[in-house]
């Protein structure tokens, strides 16, 4: 083994797949090399952990960075300045950009405006549509593709594939697991009237629960009919946990901490701010999805970061666009729910970089062991902090959260080796690439 590493982190308590302890890991050539007592090794740079929780990096899988076409919320280096400031290692960015991400030349684009400039790593997920059904074969296994992804309810910008032909289309054709915001579009259109002007708390009554789970049933039965696996984002119903359940060998699933945090009682408070698709809804939701956490149902944690500008947001209901900020706040905030003993740490980094690394073929990521990339979350579990619209990273410049203190803190961020944030600090900017999956080179 040898004795002189690129990076040691000493001293430091690592959670993994395989329990939690005390190790060293020492790094080489941006992967991990050794895993133990490193002592006696050396190396160009050691980071002392002491007191400090290591995690396999946390992988936040749905995020939506704005770029190309709406920069003025978001763009690329931003959103990831932000991701990184979180402990957020790498990010799955989503299609609905300005033009929409649904082609081979979109997607070049993207990782061409990402790589080098983004300060993690980074996949898009590509979006599916009538038009490119019989492309998505090839379009998922492009790299940098997480795979496909499909709004079968509108949402922002214009993707939609509301009708059960148009998503089996799709389906019949592809191979990895295709990602779904699952909300009935029929039903939406039909319940419009149910939006009260000015009060962003009718959100929830017009995209109902009933709507969720009516497009989550038809969604696993196509599924289903073609043979095809399916992801489902941003559960908020508890009848969708109940449902899924039982559909375990076609379906995941990811929960948001702002699903698991948020209930309609904060409408009166934040309005707005947390208007999202779909909504944050009332505290049986919220506890049903937590169900979902606790009974292992749910796979991934996403934050679904959908930036919006202050003045966009402050907007009446329903002129107001659904979306908030959320990539930097997913580990603090999913750290607090440690520390109150809503979650153990372990199942946190089954959802936040284990989960990824399963269900979406990640390749050398999701894991603390030799021969993976040195991903890491470098966290102070004890440490207490005020979330502020100051800290933000994000180009929105504000966070729902604001103002809310947590027990838990990202301390440092480590890509493929490399110290990307420290203490608060960007310390190496735009080491950024793609992530590579094992799935996108098979052939199906």
């Amino acid at each position: 083994m040898a004795t002189t590493f690129d990076l040691i982190l000493r001293g430091g308590t690592v959670v993994n797949h395989d329990g939690t302890g005390a190790r060293d890991i020492g790094v080489i050539g941006g992967r991990i090399a050794a895993l133990g007592d490193l002592s006696q090794a050396s190396a160009g740079e050691t980071v002392d952990c002491s007191g400090l929780h290591i995690l396999p990096g946390v992988v936040d899988s749905q995020v939506h960075f704005r770029e190309p076409g709406l920069e003025h919320k978001e763009d690329l280096q931003s959103g990831s300045l932000a991701a990184v400031l979180g402990g957020v290692t790498a990010v799955f960015e989503m299609p609905n950009t300005n033009p929409l991400t649904t082609s081979e030349a979109a997607l070049n684009d993207k990782i061409a405006r990402a790589t080098g400039r983004m300060h993690c790593d980074f996949a898009f997920w590509v979006g599916g549509t009538r038009e490119n059904a019989s492309d998505v074969a090839e379009l998922e296994r492009l790299p940098g593709a997480a795979g496909i992804k499909v709004f079968m309810g509108s949402s922002t910008g214009d993707l939609l594939v509301e009708d059960d032909e148009g998503v089996a289309s799709i389906l019949r054709n592809t191979r990895r697991r295709a990602a779904f915001h699952s909300e009935d579009e029929f039903r939406l259109r039909q319940r419009l009237g149910e939006r009260v002007e000015g009060h962003a708390s009718s959100h929830p009554v017009w995209r109902d629960e009933i709507a969720a789970l009516q497009c989550t049933e038809r969604l696993v039965r196509i599924a289903r009919e073609v043979r095809a696996r399916i992801h489902v984002l941003h559960i908020s119903t508890a009848e969708e946990i109940e449902f899924l359940q039982q559909h375990k060998d076609v379906a995941t699933c990811e929960a948001t901490p702002h699903h698991l945090t948020l209930s309609a009682d904060d409408y009166g408070r934040l309005g707005t701010l947390i208007q999202m698709n779909p909504p944050v809804r009332d505290s049986r939701h919220r506890d049903g999805v937590w169900k979902g956490i606790e009974q292992g149902i749910v796979d991934v944690l996403g934050s679904d970061h959908a930036p919006h500008t202050l003045q966009e947001k402050q907007k009446p209901y329903p002129a107001s666009p659904s979306g908030m900020t959320g990539v930097q706040t997913l580990v603090p905030i999913m750290l607090d729910h440690v520390n109150a003993g809503r979650l153990t740490l372990e199942r946190f980094v089954d959802l936040s970089s284990h989960g990824p690394n399963r269900i979406f073929g990640m390749a050398r990521k999701g894991r603390i062991a030799a021969g993976y990339d040195a991903d890491f979350t470098v966290v102070d579990l004890k440490r207490k902090e005020i979330i502020t619209n100051a800290q933000a990273g994000s180009r929105a410049g504000w966070t729902p959260y604001d103002g809310k203190q947590v027990t838990g803190w990202p301390v440092g961020t480590i890509v493929r080796g490399t110290r990307v944030m420290w203490e608060g600090e960007l310390v190496n900017a735009g080491q950024g690439r793609p992530v590579e999956f094992s799935e996108a080179y098979l052939r199906g």
